[in-house]
């Protein structure tokens, strides 16, 4: 391999990545949808094992599980007594279960287990990078094109509702996306890492403004910078880059919660 190749392909890995993770970011901040997102990043882990053990695309393996686990954690918080929140810690727990099953199925196949955990960014390949692009312009087109609704379904539940929005509809289409940032980041960050590089950026962004626009842009740039501080940090120290990555973006919220708590504790 190809050291220099393969640090200049971890690099844009990383920026469209962080961008993908930023932008997706904002939305599951705005909407609460932390958990659900740890769910699915748990979810996803048999999918991709599975993908991996039949030889098929990583990312049909993984949204197959992750539609399973929407349409699952959907049907057990319809039932009476139940809410989402036990329903999704539920699915979260079997989802990981799963993965670890399947991995038992294959003698060997375990060493390659930490690649799907918590990725493996130096591996990277051409088409890796194509299929992140891709998806990135796909996820920002839906994004502008339905921003109207998205928004509307998000702060105003009742109101779309009346207003003959399809709530429901909106959230599964989010969740989807969702879903497939997540299965985009396996190689960058893993499946159990990746809910830091969605989560964290946007929540610091969060922190500095309101103003949409200027969140999702905030939220792209410190996902992006901690992705690079990560990646910088694993090659000077030979650590592990996912967790590098995750370990940045985590630092990212602390250090933006302690500079806005700084300045409204000194007005």
């Amino acid at each position: 391999m190809n050291w220099d190749d393969a640090l200049h392909r971890a690099v844009a890995e990383v920026v469209l990545a962080g961008a993908l993770a930023g932008l997706v970011g904002v939305h599951v901040v705005l909407r609460r949808l932390s958990f659900l997102t740890m769910a699915l990043t748990h979810a996803t882990f048999p999918g991709v094992v599975l993908a991996a053990l039949l030889g098929v695309n990583l990312l049909l393996g993984g949204m197959v599980a992750g539609v399973a686990v929407v349409l699952g954690v959907a049907a057990l918080s319809r039932r009476p007594g139940q809410n989402a929140a036990a329903a999704t810690g539920v699915v979260l727990s079997a989802g990981f279960a799963i993965g670890a099953g399947l991995v038992a199925l294959r003698s060997g196949f375990s060493r390659d287990l930490s690649s799907f955990l918590v990725g493996s960014i130096l591996t990277v390949t051409v088409t890796d990078l194509l299929i992140t692009g891709a998806v990135l312009v796909l996820v920002a087109t839906v994004l502008l094109v339905c921003a109207r609704p998205l928004s509307f379904t998000a702060f105003d539940p009742s109101g779309a509702r009346a207003a003959g929005f399809a709530t429901g509809a909106w959230l599964l289409l989010l969740l989807l996306l969702i879903e497939a940032v997540v299965v985009t980041l396996v190689p960058a960050v893993g499946t159990i890492l990746a809910v830091a590089l969605i989560v964290a950026p946007a929540a610091a962004a969060r922190l500095w403004t309101s103003r949409p626009a200027l969140l999702t842009a905030l939220a792209m740039a410190f996902a992006v910078l901690s992705g690079l501080a990560g990646l910088s940090a694993s090659y000077r120290w030979n650590l592990a880059a996912g967790a590098s990555i995750a370990l940045a973006a985590t630092g990212t919220l602390a250090l933006s919660a302690l500079v806005t708590g700084a300045r409204r504790w000194a007005r």
